[in-house]
């Protein structure tokens, strides 16, 4: 059902005449952006636009402006007074737009209708060509996922080959990268005090571009790693890998150095983030004042997939400090959990079950992962320094605070909230936090999470993500055993026939991983069909930038040991992977494709 609103002084306007009607003659900051604009916390561009109206800005918002005709969308507000601000979105671009085998979708979720064909591939850098053409004299700001993790040399899976640093081929003046509240708040705060745009050096969380002959801009507190240059890294995989070893490193460290990558005739500078929020801060970002809705202009259209999905969903916490290799969240939101306190969250779900048509069923409570809320190092001075990608792998770190009680006890008072029926769990359960087979410091707390979750927190389907069965593909993702999803089948199945509940639980499974054989893929699917199971969700490793996964891919070795790795390249090899999962799909399976080659029709005679 399409939620009806009419545009006033509570959204932030996305033409001239909105603005107008504001009253607002002249505009501070113009946001470009290639999703339809929802003003919902869970949409980057609507956070910033509220960062930037919360400190007195005039900000609007231009969604997914046609970039193909005459380029009005571009030229309608006119100049902005302090610069532009463009993102691709909530999605790297072309995750949205390509499959793994590298097919175009036929959809896109950010888009009224789902429909595709809205924004460009890399709209970062289109977005920004265009503003630098038109308004040569306009600082350009960019950031968001496609530009967060493209912030060094990466490797480019469609183009099949390296790329410099998205600052370099967009042209921009300025990367933000991961989670923008913090430099934003900053950068805002130094313009406001009359400083230059280009005297900007040492904001942290900012990745800039400095003349190599140039002298780096001075802090005391920062170190300084010189990463190899893009040039060396085009010819050489192993200094690639030793330029991604140092930044994984420093991305996972709460104080981090500060990394300066030579390309062409210029360093690009990644200055440190900033210290992880606290909980207040974290309160601040979710408390300003959005309309939870989908902007006006978009009335007599289609639903936005993207929205009707989390519209009834909050989002507890940021950061997860998993360490998958195939993941980017850690490099993009941290490794460090930043939790909103419990006032916060309940204030949003009073918000979203006065929505007009909200039935009292709440979504998800969740965030990268379900169960991380308020975990942290007990001593966080032992935090300060550690480089570990991941707090659980290849064990649970001693000084990890895993205790599941808060997050019990939350779950348990939002349900208590008027107008609120159930609220689901949607969003991935780390279940390797709940077993002392894996981690000692699981007890009778976990278990009763445990409990509460399977009994009155799942709409169905319980979702979790054992990924592989093999030890060694398991190894390369930084994934735990195999052995405890059997526990929790085991748990699970337990819990459901004592209460009489019709609930599935449902495995996430990688295919084609790095490390990942035909050998490893039939073990698999042997495996799973001992289980019972037979998986509809099956992802085939898409290598993304800058994660570790990626790396093998590309290079064909683990940086880490040295030790070269299997790869599935071929799009024929990655389909083959995949299909073992289908055995009970009769059109498909490697061993139906054989037979319908050789000229099999499964008929005697």
């Amino acid at each position: 059902m399409k939620t009806q609103s009419i545009f006033n002084k509570d959204w932030l306007p996305t033409t001239s005449k909105e603005a107008l009607l504001l009253g607002w003659d002249e505009l501070d900051v113009i946001i470009f952006s290639g999703d339809a604009y929802v003003d919902h916390p869970s949409f980057g561009p609507a956070v910033i636009g509220r960062v930037i109206e919360e400190a007195g800005l005039r900000c609007a918002i231009v969604p997914q402006p046609n970039w193909k005709d005459d380029l009005r969308d571009f030229r309608k507000l006119g100049k902005p007074k302090l610069f532009f601000g463009v993102t691709a979105g909530n999605m790297d671009s072309m995750v949205n737009h390509y499959t793994a085998a590298r097919r175009l979708r036929s959809d896109d979720a950010y888009t009224p209708g789902g429909k595709a064909g809205f924004r460009p591939d890399y709209p970062t850098i289109v977005y920004t060509k265009i503003l630098k053409e038109i308004f040569p004299d306009v600082p350009v700001v960019i950031g968001g996922i496609e530009a967060s993790m493209r912030r060094l040399t990466h490797y480019d899976y469609w183009k099949d080959k390296l790329e410099p640093s998205i600052l370099l081929s967009s042209g921009a003046d300025m990367l933000i990268y991961g989670m923008g509240e913090q430099p934003l708040r900053e950068l805002l705060k130094l313009l406001a005090s009359g400083a230059p745009f280009s005297s900007l050096k040492t904001v942290p969380q900012t990745v800039i571009l400095a003349k190599k002959d140039d002298p780096l801009p001075m802090q005391k507190k920062w170190k300084e790693i010189p990463l190899h240059s893009f040039e060396k890294c085009l010819r050489d995989k192993n200094l690639f890998s030793e330029n991604f070893v140092k930044f994984e490193k420093e991305s996972n460290k709460i104080e981090q150095a500060r990394l300066t990558e030579p390309s062409g005739d210029v360093n690009v500078i990644i200055n440190p983030s900033f210290l992880p929020m606290g909980e207040e801060e974290a309160d601040r970002s979710f408390d300003l004042p959005y309309m939870y809705l989908p902007h006006p202009r978009y009335n007599k259209k289609e639903d936005i997939p993207a929205y009707e999905m989390i519209k009834f969903s909050v989002n507890i916490h940021r950061g997860c400090f998993g360490g998958c290799s195939f993941c980017a969240i850690a490099a993009h939101q941290g490794k460090q959990i930043i939790s909103r306190s419990e006032r916060s969250i309940i204030d949003e779900v009073i918000k979203i079950s006065g929505l007009p048509d909200f039935k009292g069923y709440l979504s998800d409570l969740g965030g990268p992962s379900a169960n991380m809320y308020r975990m942290k190092g007990k001593e966080m001075k032992l935090c300060q320094a550690c480089s570990r990608p991941s707090c659980i792998w290849p064990a649970i770190c001693k000084n990890l605070n895993t205790n599941h009680k808060h997050l019990t006890e939350l779950y348990r008072k939002v349900d208590k909230v008027e107008g609120i029926r159930k609220s689901f769990i949607g969003s991935g359960v780390r279940y390797d936090l709940l077993f002392p087979e894996w981690n000692k410091s699981a007890g009778r707390d976990e278990g009763e999470y445990l409990e509460e979750l399977v009994k009155n927190h799942v709409s169905g389907r319980l979702k979790v993500a054992p990924e592989h069965i093999s030890p060694g593909v398991l190894s390369h993702m930084r994934k735990a055993p195999f052995d405890l999803f059997r526990k929790l089948k085991k748990r699970f199945d337990g819990i459901r026939i004592r209460n009489d509940l019709k609930y599935e639980i449902i495995p996430y499974f990688i295919s084609s991983h790095p490390g990942c054989t035909d050998a490893d893929m039939k073990e698999l699917a042997a495996e799973v069909k001992s289980l019972g199971i037979k998986p509809e969700q099956v992802q085939d490793f898409t290598p993304t930038p800058m994660t570790l996964s990626t790396l093998m891919y590309y290079t064909g070795f683990d940086p880490f040991s040295g030790k070269k790795v299997f790869v599935a390249r071929t799009i024929e090899d990655k389909r083959k992977q995949k299909e073992f999962f289908f055995w009970y799909k009769k059109s498909t399976g490697p061993e139906n494709d054989f037979k319908k080659r050789k000229g099999f029709s499964g008929k005697k005679g």
